[in-house]
């Protein structure tokens, strides 16, 4: 019986490179270690050291082991020089139970179900705006569109006033461009400490006042961790934005799918959960490893960074059919795009509220859209998706009417 070879291996010391993301094929690189390699150890370099995994099965197992994979020295891949992520343990992204769980908690009532049903409406009139500017123009960037559309819902939740809206898009679209910390954006956070400092003299019905007002362990947050969860939470719609532009780019080179929504509107939800999972958008997430522990025979030693490929996951043949088709009708579609476990995404169900609105508008206001000019890619290991995306907008035939009224 003749033994099976594998295939000369990928310049796996890419994985981490913002170019092979931008311009290359990391599909190729995780499918080739999701059979041969599935952890795997990268030795230090600009980064430090750390183990790679690309399936579906031990990610989720991360995930759900916080005690055994933490999340407090960091959960993005930063350059030895920096050390751990100085946020560690104080932000709902960067904390292990039981703090998560406690920030958490103030944080839960403004992500609820209830409380996203209540939004709904304003989400609606959101995209019905941001869709009619568009049509407006006729031709115009996408990533612009759902960026407006994500921010604004965001800030309204965590309570900045509609006129502040533009100049924090503006702001957060600086710090992304330059793949840089909100945090460091010095206007940005400024206008943060002044929020903070107003919702301590006059409570408000938002999300910072629960922050403001809020205990974890008995004790008031300082400003330092008010402000850096505020930070978190507007970052986190990177992710959102990124998975709405994915997802159209997703639809104009997939066309047969999107007149197959048109056709059918009760496909909308699990299309939602297909651009999820078909576009991941971020890319990875890392953890430290408290305690040695053995995953696939491969030794973890306690303080080992362990780096979570989530796109991977995504695609693993053992998990999901045809994988790298992009099928709105897929079931099941059991994908960890939004995580799992304890740090299962907080602004997933508004996330998908955003989905829905902002597709069903344009499929509504609509006779075609198509796409007016070349992708460019993020350059980022961290998230992934286009950094720029014109398309045109032909408005339907039909009289166009306010959302909810058609």
């Amino acid at each position: 019986m003749t033994a099976t070879v594998a295939p000369p291996a990928p310049s796996l010391d890419r994985i981490a490179d913002p170019e092979l993301h931008a311009d290359g094929d990391p599909h190729a690189l995780w499918r080739w270690m999701r059979e041969y390699s599935p952890v795997h150890r990268h030795e230090a370099g600009e980064l430090p050291a750390f183990w790679s995994l690309t399936k579906y099965e031990d990610i989720r197992a991360v995930y759900r082991d916080p005690a055994t994979f933490s999340s407090a020295r960091g959960v993005l891949l930063r350059p030895a020089r920096l050390g751990d992520d100085p946020g560690g343990g104080l932000t709902l992204a960067l904390s292990d139970p039981p703090r998560h769980k406690e920030l958490r908690s103030l944080m839960a009532d403004w992500f609820s179900t209830r409380a996203v049903r209540g939004l709904e409406e304003t989400v609606r009139a959101t995209a019905h705006k941001v869709v009619a500017q568009g049509l407006e123009q006729g031709t115009v960037d996408f990533v612009d569109l759902a960026g407006r559309l994500s921010l604004s819902v965001i800030c309204g939740v965590i309570g900045i006033p509609e006129e502040d809206h533009a100049a924090v898009h503006r702001w957060t679209d600086e710090a992304f461009a330059a793949h840089t910390s909100l945090a460091a954006h010095p206007r940005l956070m400024e206008y943060f400490m002044e929020l903070v400092y107003a919702r301590m003299a006059e409570p408000t019905d938002d999300l910072v006042s629960s922050l403001v007002n809020g205990t974890v362990h008995g004790e008031l947050l300082s400003e330092h961790e008010i402000l850096l969860n505020c930070e978190n939470l507007i970052g986190a719609t990177e992710n959102g934005r990124l998975a709405l532009i994915g997802g159209m780019l997703a639809f104009l080179q997939h066309p047969d799918q999107w007149r197959r929504l048109r056709q059918d509107r009760a496909l909308l939800p699990g299309a939602v959960e297909e651009i999820v999972r078909w576009t991941s958008s971020a890319t990875h997430s890392m953890r430290t490893a408290t305690r040695p522990v053995t995953v696939r025979g491969q030794r973890v030693d306690a303080g080992d960074r362990v780096v979570l490929w989530l796109p991977s996951a995504n695609r693993d043949e053992d998990v999901f059919d045809d994988p790298y088709r992009f099928d709105i009708a897929r079931r099941p579609n059991r994908h960890i795009a939004l995580a799992s476990g304890e740090h299962f995404c907080i602004g997933s169900t508004l996330a998908r509220a955003e989905m829905r609105a902002l597709f069903t508008e344009l499929l509504d206001a609509t006779d075609a859209i198509e796409q007016a000019g070349p992708v460019t890619r993020v350059r980022s290991n961290a998230v992934n998706g286009p950094a720029a995306l014109p398309v045109h907008l032909t408005p339907t035939s039909r009289a166009t009417a306010g959302p909810g009224t058609r």
